[in-house]
């Protein structure tokens, strides 16, 4: 799983080649400049650093025909320029080469479902030092085993272990006191008949398939069943999206200098809507995607950008996770911390049975 570029990429405005390689070597070190320290790229700095026998004067041509193209633009503090949304596009589309850095020996141990993203998503923004986000894996609502605890007369404890081995446990009431035997022959019918289907399966199929037993373990059965559907399924965003790191965006200039962007920033961070619903779209593609300030519709904030893969269980896509960070962000690095972590994800929950 890596990185592949879409088709979008027109260069064909270029007149000819000694102009795409003037006009790409300028775009290339303005933003490799800026991503390195943020700073807006000027005509004298690139001539000093580029190693080409290119003048100041040429640099300012190829550098004012970026920004006619809209890739790179000048902020009103300074008289450098700085890589535009597009500007990112069009580099990362074309000119990146992902780089395989060292990085420490990683690994994630195969434990329950929730501490396995939880982790990932601390790995993500410790190897980034930016924000880690990772979706819950989506899961059928189906149960593999059932218990019932008698804790008073009407009053009982479900136990309800996962197909992925995650236990819950809910209180339910009842209308009527239920002997230990038919607590038993309730949990005996549903784990012999129904261990490993649907909910919606198990629902249909009792509705016609208990008329046999007795109403009042039939009823325990029906209400056993709905809270099953309601435990194993992530009820809240707390549940379906897991962030950490969202104080390292302090320490970016780009934001710490900007306390109105810093605090959208936060915003989308805890409602968590918006992230949900952009992991969940980048799902539905293999690979590592890349959306690029609000170019995704869906986090509307220019000055983010998000790169994210999907992540399997046992060969089937089940979730997202993902990095979140300012523009500015060195691409190369960020997808090769993705692409391993999605693999990590992806191996510590098909291990763990």
């Amino acid at each position: 799983m890596g990185y592949s570029p879409p088709p979008t990429s027109d260069l064909s405005h270029y007149l000819n080649l000694s102009d795409a390689v003037e006009l790409g070597y300028g775009g290339y070190q303005t933003l490799r400049r800026y991503i390195a320290d943020g700073q807006p790229v000027g005509s004298r700095t690139l001539s000093r650093a580029s190693g080409l026998e290119l003048s100041p004067a040429t640099i300012r041509n190829v550098m004012a025909d970026l920004e006619e193209l809209g890739l790179i633009a000048s902020p009103h503090t300074s008289a450098g320029r700085i890589p535009t949304a597009r500007g990112y596009r069009l580099f990362v589309d074309t000119m990146l080469t992902v780089q395989q850095e060292q990085l420490p020996a990683l690994q994630l141990m195969p434990e329950q479902p929730q501490k396995v993203i939880a982790n990932a998503a601390q790995l993500l923004s410790n190897l980034s030092q930016f924000v880690g986000v990772v979706m819950a894996p989506r899961r059928a609502s189906v149960f593999r085993h059932i218990e019932f605890l008698r804790l008073s007369e009407r009053r009982l404890l479900v136990i309800i272990v996962s197909p992925d081995g995650d236990v819950q446990n809910r209180v339910m009431f009842t209308d009527s006191e239920l002997d230990s035997s038919q607590l038993i022959e309730a949990a005996n019918y549903l784990n012999s008949h129904y261990a490993g289907l649907d909910i919606e399966q198990v629902r249909e199929r009792l509705r016609t398939e208990v008329e046999q037993l007795r109403s009042q373990v039939a009823d325990l059965m029906q209400a056993a069943v709905n809270i099953s559907a309601e435990a194993l399924s992530p009820a809240t965003q707390e549940e379906q999206v897991v962030i950490a790191g969202q104080s390292n965006l302090l320490a970016v200039s780009d934001f710490s200098h900007d306390m109105h962007n810093l605090r959208r920033a936060f915003d989308l961070f805890e409602q968590k809507t918006q992230i949900l619903r952009l992991l969940d779209f980048s799902s539905q593609a293999e690979g590592v995607r890349i959306f690029i300030g609000g170019e995704s519709h869906i986090v509307p904030i220019e000055e983010l950008s998000v790169v994210s893969a999907p992540y399997e269980v046992d060969g089937q896509i089940v979730g997202t996770l993902g990095v979140i960070g300012p523009t500015r962000m060195p691409y190369d690095k960020m997808i090769q911390i993705v692409d391993i972590t999605s693999k990590l994800v992806s191996n510590a929950l098909s291990h763990h049975k």
